[in-house]
C-alpha cells in the first residue's frame, strides 16, 4: 500500500509556480424503480454490502488512481454512476471507523491511500516509493507547460530566457509531457502539455488543484486580453 508522503517534486513545483507568476408520463414511473434498484438503492443491505467490498477490494490492489468506469468493471458494478456513488460511501465508512485509509481523487480517478499521520511511522517499515528527481531546469520547464498549457516551445523560451527542446525531450521521454496539439501560428509549432503520470507524480486530482492555479490563471488571462492588472 502505497503511503501518502509530501512529495518533494510537487513542493519545489510550488516555489517555481509563485514566482512565474415539467412532468412524465406515469407509464414512465417503473423505469425510475428500476433505475434506482439498478444502482443499489432498492437492493438488500447484504448485496449492497457485497458491491462495496468489491469496489474497496478493487481499490486495495490497484497500483494507481482508478475511474469510476474501471471501478465499475473491477467490481461488477452496473456502471460508473453506481461506482460514483459507492466510492463516496466507503469514503464516509472510512471517515466513520477512524481508518487508518482514505479514498482521494488523483489523476483524474480514485485511489486508497493511508493518511498523511501515518507516513513518516511507514517511511521506517515500508521501501520507499521510486522517487522522481528532475533538475532544477527541467523543474521551471515542468511548472511552465503545466501552468500555461497548452504552450508551444518558443513561449516556453521566452519565460525562461533558454533554449528548451532538449528538456522537452527529457520530459516527454518520462512521460511528464505530451505533445497536445498544433498551434494556428504561422508554422503551426507543437504544443504541449501535462501527463496523467505528471498529475500522479504531484498528487493532484486535475490541473485545479496545482498551487495557486487560479491566480496564476487569471494573471495569464489578463495578459492575453490586456488589461491592466
Amino acid at each position: 500500500m502505497r503511503a501518502r508522503q509530501p512529495i518533494p517534486a510537487a513542493v519545489q513545483l510550488r516555489s517555481v509556480a509563485c514566482r512565474y507568476s415539467g412532468r412524465r408520463p406515469l407509464r414512465a414511473v417503473p423505469h425510475v424503480v428500476i433505475r434506482r434498484r439498478k444502482h443499489g438503492i432498492g437492493s438488500s443491505p447484504e448485496r449492497s454490502a457485497s458491491r462495496l467490498a468489491r469496489l474497496e477490494a478493487a481499490l486495495f490492489v490497484a497500483r494507481e488512481p482508478l475511474s469510476t468506469r474501471r471501478l465499475a468493471q473491477l467490481a461488477s458494478l452496473s456502471d460508473a454512476t453506481e461506482a460514483r456513488t459507492l466510492v463516496g460511501e466507503l469514503i464516509r465508512q472510512l471517515d466513520r471507523r477512524n481508518s487508518s485509509f482514505i479514498v482521494e481523487r488523483v489523476a483524474g480517478g480514485y485511489q486508497l491511500l493511508t493518511r498523511p499521520k501515518f507516513a513518516p511511522w511507514l517511511r521506517k517499515i515500508a521501501p520507499a516509493a521510486q522517487e522522481v528527481r528532475l533538475s532544477q531546469p527541467a523543474l521551471e520547464t515542468l511548472a511552465v507547460v503545466a501552468y500555461r498549457q497548452p504552450v508551444g516551445r518558443a513561449e516556453i523560451e521566452a519565460i525562461r530566457g533558454v533554449q528548451c527542446g532538449e528538456l522537452l525531450r527529457q520530459l516527454m521521454d518520462r512521460d511528464l509531457l505530451r505533445i497536445v496539439g498544433r498551434s494556428d501560428e504561422l508554422g503551426r509549432p507543437l504544443l504541449y502539455g501535462t501527463t496523467r503520470r505528471f498529475l500522479h507524480m504531484n498528487g493532484l486530482g486535475s490541473l485545479d488543484d496545482l498551487p495557486h492555479a487560479a491566480k496564476l490563471r487569471k494573471d495569464q488571462t489578463s495578459r492575453k486580453l490586456g488589461v491592466a492588472e
